[in-house]
């Protein structure tokens, strides 16, 4: 229902836009997630859209621009005059602002910073020394923060005055003249305390907080973990320097769960590539050539194998007809417990200290797979090879015997699949 419902709406604006309504048509966007009305200028030719971007409230300029792909904020870059996108430019989310400043070259960076007020050329300065892997590098600065001996009348009154340039107010920060955090205070404390009291008498002192190099992966997991709207960023002096949000952290999470699914499937990932459409055909393929050479080649080992034992192979053709299930099986179970193990280290669930108990307990997993598996594929071989041709040899033997192969195969499978992951951790690698 819903899809149909933003169908219809891109309708309506299609032709508004057709009809050259521009007025209505940015009167519509006003009351539209920002993230509609990106995905729906994507489609407008450029030069049109810069025209509608310049026209639309402040505010939303910024916020629609930071929605759209990074293909197409380069391409209006480049389009815009500097002077007029220096003004998109700073209403544009401080963090993703450093983002995209990152992405210019020096040149470009030059071109642009002459435009900028002194303290959106110091904000994004600052962020952008920050790297992107860390708490710095996602961190924005759109947060509050009031001194511990206001009173609430004053602290008040400070908020309405940071509100404007605030666009999240989530928690109101105490810091002292130092701008060191000791605390914070929820809107809801200065409504319910009198004017006159101090900050600190409804101040929070025991808080979450995350230190401006940690990793971004591990900070979004402490979003989640203390199920915080928004953590505080602290650097070596314990002073405030920005703030990560739960979307923030959202962003990290897919950004993560998609790196660990392409390196997982054995796909190169690389920071700078767009989304899938926009990445070419080469890109793809070069992404995934050295993954499946890798195997192509490791493939031989087990052809050498299969050619020694060629002549029992030749008087029993029933076993080439097992091989497949035996080594299509025995990936499976390692891919598994590999899956496992990473998705535990990701989460914090475990670590490399845990390695001896991660392994006992996937042996004992293996053991049970192994045993169940044993009994079925003996069942399928008794069932499927009692008129093959097994020179002369018990049925019941050969079934037992790649029976007994598969079990094996799962079991070292999976834990060779356990301790992969642990083994690149403990040499401070990214198993995922």
């Amino acid at each position: 229902m819903e899809d149909l419902e933003v169908t219809l709406q891109f309708e309506a604006w299609k032709a508004l836009l057709k009809q050259q309504k521009h007025t209505k048509l940015l009167e519509a966007f006003v009351d539209a997630p920002t993230v509609e009305v990106a995905e729906f200028l994507s489609q407008v030719d450029p030069a049109k859209l810069v025209s509608l971007l310049i026209l639309s409230p402040k505010d939303n300029q910024g916020a629609i621009f930071a929605d759209f792909n990074e293909g197409l904020q380069m391409a209006l870059y480049h389009l815009m005059d500097k002077k007029k996108f220096s003004s998109l430019f700073s209403h544009i989310p401080s963090n993703q602002r450093a983002d995209f400043y990152q992405k210019l070259s020096d040149k470009e960076q030059a071109r642009l910073l002459p435009y900028l007020t002194k303290k959106i050329k110091e904000d994004v300065i600052k962020l952008s020394a920050y790297p992107p892997e860390a708490a710095g590098g996602i961190m924005n600065t759109d947060f509050s923060t009031v001194i511990s001996n206001m009173t609430i009348a004053q602290a008040i009154v400070k908020l309405r005055e940071d509100a404007p340039s605030k666009k999240r107010i989530y928690y109101i920060y105490v810091v002292n003249e130092h701008m060191e955090m000791i605390g914070f205070v929820t809107l809801r404390d200065l409504i319910m305390a009198k004017g006159n009291d101090k900050v600190d008498h409804v101040l929070h002192d025991h808080f979450i907080y995350a230190d401006v190099y940690e990793d971004r992966e591990a900070v979004a997991q402490k979003i989640g973990k203390y199920d915080l709207v928004a953590i505080p960023v602290l650097n070596e002096e314990r002073q405030l320097v920005g703030i990560v949000s739960h979307d923030d952290a959202i962003d990290v999470i897919k950004a993560e769960q998609t790196e660990d699914m392409e390196k997982f499937m054995g796909i190169v990932h690389h920071e700078e590539e767009s989304d899938y459409l926009k990445t070419s055909s080469l890109q793809h393929f070069k992404k995934r050539v050295l993954w499946l050479v890798g195997l192509f080649v490791t493939s031989f080992i087990s052809g050498i194998i299969l050619h020694k034992y060629e002549p029992i192979l030749a008087q029993l053709t029933m076993l080439a007809l097992y091989i497949p299930m035996i080594a299509d099986t025995g990936g499976n179970a390692g891919s598994q417990a590999a899956a496992v193990v990473i998705r535990a280290l990701s989460l914090g669930q475990v670590s490399v200290r845990h390695w001896l108990r991660i392994i006992f307990k996937e042996t004992k997993v293996g053991f049970l797979l192994g045993g169940c598996l044993f009994f079925l594929a003996f069942l399928k071989v008794i069932l499927l090879s009692s008129h093959a041709n097994i020179g002369g040899h018990s049925l019941s033997t050969l079934a037992f015997a790649i029976a007994l192969a598969l079990s094996l195969q799962v079991l070292t499978s999976i834990v060779i699949g356990t301790a992969l992951p642990l083994v690149v951790k403990c040499f401070q690698g990214d198993p995922s």
